[in-house]
C-alpha cells in the first residue's frame, strides 16, 4: 500500500485507529475518548494527537482545526472518523479512493444496497445514486428524534439562514458521518467566522446528546465546500449572527407552543385527558 500525502483529519473515540493511519503520511487525531485509557495508547503508538471534550459528534473537531491553521492548510484533507473502516466505507472501497484528489464523498453501505436501489423499498426516505451518492428525502425527520434543538427545526429554513436565496432540494445529497476528501481552496471558500458561527450553532450544548441542529449542518456539508451560493452578511459577523440565533430561538418557541396547541385540540376532539402541565 503507498501511503497518501493527504493529510488525515481524523475525529476519534474510544480507539486506537492505527490501520486508518497506515495510509497516510502526515496526520492529526482529535481524540475525544471518555474510556480514561486511548489517550495513553496513542501516545504510546507515537500518533500525533490533541485531546478535546466530547461533543457527541466529529464536525466541530474539522471546523475548529479549520479555524486554528486557516493560513496554513494541507492541500488536500481527508475528514475521517477513526472507526470510519467498517463503520462507514469498507475496507474495499477505502483502498480504492483514499488517494484521491478530488472531493469524494467518504460513505458506502452495500448492506443498504438492496433496499435503496432501484427496485428496493419504495417507501423508503433514501436511495442511492451510486454505491457513495446517498441521497434522502428533504423532510427534516430527525429534527424529531432524540436530540432536541434551539434555533433550528427544518432543513430549509436553515439553507435559507445560511444562503442567501438558494434551490431548496427535494433530496439532500450527503456522505452519512460527515466523512469527506476536500482541497485547500473548498475550504477556504468560507471564511473562518463562517465555521465559528456553525460551531457556535452546535456547541450551545457540549455533551454527548449534541444539539440536533448538528444533523442540519452534517446534511449542508457539500454545500459547504462546493456550492457558490452567496452566504447571508450574519454568517460573516460573529455578533450579527448571535442577534439572529436570538430571532430564531423565538421562532422556535412559537413553533413549539403552536405544536402544544394543535396537540392539545386533537387530544380534546379524541376525549382524551390532557396533561395537567398544559395551561391554556
Amino acid at each position: 500500500m503507498n501511503r497518501t500525502d493527504t493529510f488525515f483529519l481524523v475525529h476519534n473515540y474510544n480507539t486506537v485507529p492505527g490501520e486508518l493511519i497506515e495510509y497516510c503520511n502526515d496526520h492529526l487525531i482529535i481524540d475525544c475518548s471518555d474510556d480514561g485509557m486511548t489517550p495513553d495508547k496513542l501516545k504510546a503508538a507515537g500518533y500525533n494527537f490533541i485531546h478535546v471534550e466530547n461533543t457527541g459528534h466529529n464536525l466541530t473537531s474539522y471546523f475548529h482545526y479549520f479555524i486554528d491553521n486557516y493560513d496554513n492548510l494541507p492541500e488536500f484533507v481527508a475528514l475521517l472518523k477513526g472507526n470510519i473502516i467498517g463503520r462507514h466505507v469498507s475496507k474495499e472501497f477505502f483502498d480504492r479512493v483514499y488517494n484521491n484528489k478530488w472531493f469524494t464523498y467518504l460513505y458506502q453501505d452495500k448492506k443498504m444496497w438492496e433496499r435503496y436501489k432501484k427496485g428496493g423499498d419504495e417507501n423508503s426516505i433514501a436511495s442511492l445514486l451510486s454505491e457513495e451518492g446517498y441521497i434522502e428525502l428533504d423532510s427534516s425527520w430527525y429534527m424529531n428524534q432524540s436530540h432536541s434543538y434551539r434555533y433550528f427545526y427544518d432543513m430549509d429554513d436553515f439553507y435559507r439562514f445560511v444562503y442567501k436565496d438558494p434551490v431548496i432540494p427535494r433530496y439532500c445529497n450527503f456522505s452519512p458521518g460527515g466523512c469527506y476528501i476536500i482541497n485547500r481552496e473548498q475550504i477556504l471558500k468560507n471564511s473562518k467566522t463562517f465555521y465559528k458561527n456553525l460551531n457556535n450553532l452546535m456547541e450551545y450544548r457540549k455533551e454527548v446528546n449534541f444539539p440536533a441542529e448538528a444533523y442540519l449542518v452534517e446534511r449542508l456539508m457539500p454545500w459547504i465546500f462546493t456550492s457558490r451560493y452567496e452566504v447571508n452578511s450574519w454568517m460573516e459577523d460573529e455578533e450579527e449572527f448571535a442577534n439572529m440565533l436570538e430571532k430564531c430561538e423565538k421562532s422556535v418557541e412559537k413553533h413549539r407552543l403552536w405544536n402544544n396547541l394543535r396537540l392539545k385540540r386533537f387530544r380534546l376532539l379524541l376525549g382524551t385527558k390532557e396533561p395537567v402541565f398544559l395551561e391554556d
